[in-house]
């Protein structure tokens, strides 16, 4: 009995591990805030395909539903921002916790920028938008859809 009790220490360890980085996973339906006005903007839904994470808007909630992102170039170009696949390759980064390496549109200006992102809660969600590197950009806190 002795002997088992550390490979059972341990397949516990793995398993907790395993729980709380699925429970830190943002994966599902969120809600953007508009920066200048404070009012939520979007939708969002965030999946995982082949352990990275993608995002696409889904709902817009100041503009007509039928906005096309007429700022975007090459094959987004006046392509519907509903359905809109904007943030893409996040992956997650075991040594800073968050998700990284990844791009997200602006469909307001037609821009990619590289993209964080960092789980706050299970209902919150920061995300920074930057050039370069990141002390040059912008974040904005997404919320939980309920």
């Amino acid at each position: 009995m002795k002997k088992f009790l550390p490979a059972a220490l341990i397949l516990a360890f793995i398993l907790a591990g395993t729980t709380l980085f699925a429970q830190s996973a943002p994966t599902g339906l969120w809600q953007n805030i508009d920066d200048k006005t404070g009012k939520p903007k979007a939708h969002i839904e965030i999946y995982e395909q082949g352990g990275v994470l993608y995002g696409k808007i889904v709902k817009l909630l100041l503009k007509p539903q039928d906005t096309l992102c007429d700022k975007c170039k090459g094959n987004l170009k006046d392509k519907p921002v509903v359905g809109m696949v904007f943030l893409k390759n996040m992956k997650y980064d075991s040594g800073s916790g968050e998700y990284s390496g990844g791009q997200i549109l602006d469909p307001d200006n037609g821009k990619w920028y590289k993209c964080n992102l960092k789980v706050e809660s299970s209902d919150k969600l920061t995300v920074r938008g930057f050039i370069g590197f990141s002390l040059i950009g912008r974040n904005q806190t997404w919320v939980k859809v309920k």
